[in-house]
């Protein structure tokens, strides 16, 4: 009889996902090994596979509970009454604050999408055509307004999402900006990049 995973087993689940996060960020999903998370979990092999059936599904959680949260976070942000232009600085803001101490995951998100299996891929992406989505609308309904100018949609939705998630390439927390001065930059290069102009909203 299959046992009941309770408190405890949940636990050990979570410092599983949280043991393998750092070595699949630092040495790829290839190269890591399911012995080398018991490892560094601190269990033998086999008590991996009472919560993970193989290395494949560790990796799905990570990237699932890392959109997730994202998504989650967003939808917890108020934005009714908001322009198209202050939604799509609230969620540069957002987007940033989010992510800076996720590093791990974020490298992960991106850099291990090709180590996903067929049907898995297909899920995390539907997760992330979900977050892009976000971005579209909020720039579609901008240039509807008259606030952004943009020329294609999709084109300027993943211009902005690209840039937004280079920011944990180069980030150090110990660097010379703070979040706050990362996001105040961020937010004008996203302004500009959609044609929107403070001045000429000052001026209407």
């Amino acid at each position: 009889m299959a046992r009941t995973i309770g408190a405890d087993g949940r636990k050990t689940a979570q410092r599983i996902l949280d043991q393998s996060l750092p070595l699949i960020a630092k040495l790829g999903y290839s190269a890591v090994s399911m012995r080398m998370i018991a490892g560094a979990v601190g269990v033998n092999v086999g008590a991996l596979y009472n919560h993970f059936p193989n290395k494949q599904q560790i990796l799905v959680r990570l990237m699932t509970d890392h959109m997730n949260a994202l998504l989650a976070g967003w939808h917890e942000i108020e934005t009714d009454g908001l322009s198209p232009a202050q939604r799509i600085e609230q969620f540069v803001r957002f987007h940033i604050a989010f992510n800076i101490p996720r590093s791990e995951d974020v490298f992960i998100s991106f850099m291990e999408l090709r180590s996903l299996e067929p049907e898995n891929h297909k899920m995390i992406e539907g997760l992330r055509s979900q977050y892009e989505n976000i971005v579209a609308s909020i720039i579609r309904d901008g240039s509807d307004a008259g606030q952004f100018n943009v020329a294609d949609t999709h084109v300027a939705t993943m211009s902005v999402l690209g840039s937004l998630v280079g920011v944990n390439t180069w980030y150090r927390e110990t660097g010379r900006l703070s979040k706050s001065k990362i996001q105040d930059y961020y937010v004008e290069m996203t302004f500009r990049a959609l044609g929107y102009s403070t001045e000429r909203d000052a001026n209407v």
